[in-house]
């Protein structure tokens, strides 16, 4: 008995180890996270990979255990023809918007195919070879984060090729909300995509399956799809990525704040870039709200520039805040204290409608009404999307 508690003891212990990437304030990990992902369950893909013309969108976050999923491919014979890159590219070393040419993996010599430069979605030409193309990327389940519209596109381009398409899903670190406003046709963009809230609360295997059935995708034909779950995995754990998703979102914390911080991109406000600390704190160098001071530089992440460069700002220290889901408390402070001293806040408005999905929100914060308010306006909304949603969940 005492041997098997102590087996139990070391095994739970590594799994605390594999997912202790810098926990937000307030969460906490579960024996219930021993997850396997779709990516690291071998024997439900393999066959349908096996003999065939391979593609794959993969980022650094696409880890088999401790390999990338291109080396455990290659080592299993199967044919890869071509790597596609999302924003951030293939190693998740480029900025944040920076555009990045096609060009060839020096490890594998296998093509890189960029999705985030002159084309977004690859043409039919691209695409001609293949039989089976493979999604795998962490998504940290908001909708401005573009990975999923990378996705949609390539969900796409398969169908009009006539080309498989197969998700190796992942956990969603916020997935146990579902929250803001839905998405509005008319502002449509990269940053959001499709009719849901800025929290979904999905899995990008849910989504896919939600893009495809409910006949979002641009195309005659109908895509033959294929999603991999994940083992062990219900949406309301608390779920710590044992790789960050992109340069800016370094930890837990970053994430659970990324939905409520993300807003202040289309304002004169920093939320960090250029810092050690990315999407953790709030700063100006004119408005101050807080004691706390930084200076953002250009480094690594934030290298072209970071707003507010080189100047000391005061604000608030957010790294060990407890806030999760969609916090509007920090931009309608923002907002009042920038708007009280005459200061133009919103210096990108249309930014901040596309990131929102609709320029309800904007216009709310400027007309002074509270979180509540705002919150009860999308409401209906959110239970409407529950119902759409619910044929495409997987998970508890």
């Amino acid at each position: 008995m005492k041997l098997i508690t102590v087996i139990k003891a070391i095994i739970l212990l590594s799994t605390l180890i594999i997912y202790s990437f810098s926990l937000p304030a307030g969460a906490s990990t579960s024996d219930e996270s021993l997850i396997i992902v779709g990516a690291e369950q071998i024997e439900q893909y393999l066959p349908q990979l096996k003999g065939k013309k391979i593609a794959l969108v993969v980022n650094q976050t696409s880890k088999v255990f401790d390999e990338h999923l291109v080396d455990v491919l290659l080592q299993k014979k199967i044919d890869i023809k071509m790597i596609f890159a999302p924003e951030h590219g293939f190693r998740g070393d480029r900025d944040a918007g920076e555009k990045f040419d096609s060009s060839v993996d020096s490890k594998t010599g296998i093509p890189l195919v960029s999705l985030y430069g002159k084309k977004r979605k690859p043409s039919l030409s691209t695409l001609k070879d293949l039989d089976v193309i493979v999604f795998d990327i962490q998504d940290v389940g908001v909708r401005f984060y573009t990975y999923i519209s990378t996705m949609h596109y390539m969900m796409e381009a398969a169908a009009d090729a006539g080309v498989e398409f197969i998700v190796l899903d992942r956990p969603n670190p916020n997935g146990a909300f579902v929250d803001g406003p839905l998405l509005e046709k008319e502002f449509s963009s990269f940053v959001g995509m499709h009719p849901i809230p800025l929290l979904h609360g999905m899995t990008v295997g849910e989504l896919s399956l939600m893009i495809n059935g409910e006949g979002w995708l641009n195309s005659e034909n109908k895509l033959a799809l294929t999603v991999i779950k994940v083992k062990n995995y219900q949406r309301n754990l608390s779920y710590v990525l044992p790789v960050k998703p992109s340069p800016n979102l370094p930890n837990a914390q970053s994430i659970a704040l990324y939905p409520s911080l993300a807003f202040f991109e289309a304002t004169a406000v920093s939320i960090g870039r250029g810092t050690p600390f990315p999407f953790q704190v709030i700063g100006h160098d004119n408005v101050m709200i807080g004691d706390f001071t930084f200076t953002p530089i250009s480094m690594p992440g934030a290298a072209s520039s970071p707003k507010l460069m080189n100047i000391r700002l005061h604000g608030e220290d957010l790294r060990q805040v407890d806030s999760h889901g969609l916090n509007l408390r920090f931009i309608l402070q923002w907002y009042k204290a920038f708007s009280e001293r005459g200061v133009t806040f919103f210096n990108s408005p249309n930014f901040m409608d596309k990131l929102a999905g609709t320029d309800k929100l904007r216009k709310a914060i400027i007309e002074g009404q509270s979180a509540e308010q705002i919150k009860l306006s999308w409401r209906t909304g959110i239970l409407n999307f529950k119902k759409d949603r619910k044929p495409y969940l997987l998970y508890d």
